[in-house]
């Protein structure tokens, strides 16, 4: 999988400041894998379609279970409506005093319920100032979504760097109160 960040929410979050009550966000475990996975995969294929990944489903899955979720900062978005399980998804890194958002992801029938906007104060408050992310060009709903949470669009690309060699916008947040 790519050595660069991917920070690739797909979808729209419709309602920016809606709480969930019956979601809880909690660090992976080794037995969440499968199911991250699933929600990485689905909402993939389901908002992302211009961009198909650059590895096959096994791939992934192996990739999640033997590093991602042991690499550390991967949190989940979990319900017990339904026994739905893992509904969302976020993994974050920090390299050189920078917070990433790496991945973030959410179960396409889970999108606009608040649970990304619950992912990025999450991220904000363990990251703290600056965090960046990249997100496709194309992607139009998640560009609105972060724009939305602060981050502003820093450098364009043509995809040339990311495995879907489909372009891309880093985006960056600086917390107001540190200006």
């Amino acid at each position: 999988m790519a050595a660069q960040p991917t920070g690739y929410f797909q979808g729209p979050e419709l309602v920016a400041d809606a709480i969930p009550t019956d979601v809880t966000i909690r660090p992976a475990t080794h037995m969440d894998a499968e199911q991250v996975a699933s929600v990485l995969l689905a909402s993939r294929k389901a908002f992302v379609a211009f961009a198909p990944l650059a590895h096959a489903d096994d791939d992934v899955r192996r990739w999640i279970a033997n590093v991602l979720i042991p690499a550390g900062g991967v949190t989940v978005a979990v319900t017990d409506a339904s026994h739905a399980g893992v509904v969302g998804m976020m993994a974050v890194s920090q390299h050189d005093g920078v917070g990433w958002i790496d991945q973030l992801y959410l179960q396409p029938s889970s999108v606009g319920r608040g649970i990304g906007s619950r992912f990025i104060r999450s991220a904000k408050e363990s990251l703290g100032s600056p965090i960046r992310l990249y997100t496709f060009q194309e992607n139009a709903g998640a560009r609105r979504f972060y724009e939305r949470h602060g981050f502003r669009a820093t450098a364009f690309s043509d995809g040339a760097d990311n495995e879907e060699h489909s372009p891309d916008v880093l985006y960056e947040w600086t917390d107001p109160a540190s200006d």
